[in-house]
C-alpha cells in the first residue's frame, strides 16, 4: 500500500469508527469509550472499557516509540489460553525494558471478559466481537450485531486503534493450530510459525473481522496465532515455555528473538539486535 493510500485509510477509518461509535453509544447498551472511562490502576495499566455486565476490559501500555504493536486475547471467550501469555507478556517486557526499543506494546489479555466467566464465544449480547468490525464484506444480524462496532468490547478496541494506529495486530485465538495471516504479514506468520511450531495457513476472511478490516482493508500487518485446541488447560509456566519465544518475536519483530533470553532474560538494560532471516518453509 502507498503512503498516500495508507493515509487515506486512516483517515476513512477515523470517520467510520467516529461514526459507528456515535451510533452505539446513543443505544441503550452502549459502552464507555477510551477517553471516557480510562481509569488508571498503575503506571500502564488502565480499563480501556467496560463489557456488557461491567467487567473491565484491561490493558496494558508498555514503552514508547514510533510502532505501535497490539496483542489481543480471547476475543473469544472459550478461547482463554491468550491471557495467560499475554499477561506473561507483559511482565516480561516489564523486566526487560529494552525490547521495547522504538515500540509501544498495547497489549489486551481479556477483551471479552463476559464470554470468558460465561464459557461463550460469543459476548454477553451473544454477539461474535471478531464478526463486530466494519468491513466490505460485513453482515449485520443477531450474531454478528445490527450495526458495526455495536459491542462496548469491540468499541474499545477500535478506539485504542485510532489513539495508537497499529503497525501491526497479533490476536490469539484457538483452536485450529495454525498461524493465519491478513494484509502484508507473510515474514511475521512464518517466524510466528517457525517459533511456535505452527504451520501457517491462509484460513481465508471472514466478514466483519478484525482481520478483514484491519489486515485486508486497512493494510495493517495482522495475525491470527491459532493455538491447539486444549493448551488453555496448560499452567502458565508451560505456555510461555511453548510460546513464549514467539509472543516476544511478536514485539521485537524483526529483530531475532535467541530463546535463550526468552528463558532466561539477560540483565535490565542489555541490549540484542540481529537481523532476523526469514525461516525456512515446510518445517
Amino acid at each position: 500500500m502507498t503512503a498516500t493510500a495508507a493515509c487515506w485509510f486512516r483517515a476513512a477509518f477515523t470517520v467510520l469508527v467516529m461514526g459507528a461509535l456515535t451510533l452505539a453509544l446513543a443505544g441503550c447498551n452502549a459502552g464507555p469509550t477510551v477517553d471516557a472511562v480510562v481509569k488508571t490502576l498503575g503506571p500502564n495499566i488502565f480499563d480501556a472499557g467496560a463489557s456488557v455486565e461491567g467487567r473491565p476490559i484491561e490493558c496494558h501500555v508498555l514503552g514508547e516509540g514510533p510502532e505501535n504493536i497490539f496483542i489481543i486475547a480471547s476475543i473469544h471467550g472459550d478461547e482463554t489460553a491468550g491471557t495467560p501469555l499475554v499477561r506473561k507478556l507483559s511482565h516480561y517486557l516489564q523486566m526487560n525494558p529494552h525490547r521495547l526499543r522504538g515500540k509501544r506494546v498495547i497489549l489486551l489479555p481479556a477483551v471479552n471478559p463476559d464470554g470468558m466467566v460465561n464459557g461463550t464465544r460469543a459476548n454477553a449480547n451473544g454477539v461474535d466481537l471478531n464478526r463486530n468490525f466494519p468491513g466490505p464484506s460485513r453482515e449485520n444480524s443477531d450474531s454478528y450485531g445490527w450495526v458495526e462496532l455495536s459491542e462496548p468490547e469491540a468499541q474499545a478496541i477500535a478506539s485504542l486503534a485510532q489513539l495508537y494506529w497499529p503497525s501491526r495486530i497479533v490476536a490469539i485465538h484457538q483452536p485450529l493450530a495454525c498461524v493465519d495471516f491478513d494484509g502484508p504479514a507473510e515474514i511475521l506468520a512464518d517466524t510466528l510459525g517457525h517459533l511456535s511450531k505452527l504451520p501457517v495457513k491462509r484460513l481465508g476472511t471472514r466478514p466483519g473481522s478484525m482481520g478483514g478490516f484491519f489486515g485486508e482493508a486497512l493494510g495493517v500487518p495482522t495475525i491470527t496465532l491459532e493455538l491447539p485446541r486444549d493448551v488453555h488447560r496448560w499452567n502458565e509456566a508451560r505456555l510461555w515455555e511453548i510460546y513464549g519465544d514467539a509472543m516476544v518475536a511478536s514485539v521485537v519483530f524483526p529483530e531475532s528473538v535467541d530463546s535463550v533470553l526468552v528463558k532466561h532474560p539477560p540483565k535490565r538494560g542489555a541490549v540484542f539486535t540481529s537481523e532476523l532471516k526469514r525461516p525456512e518453509t515446510g518445517k
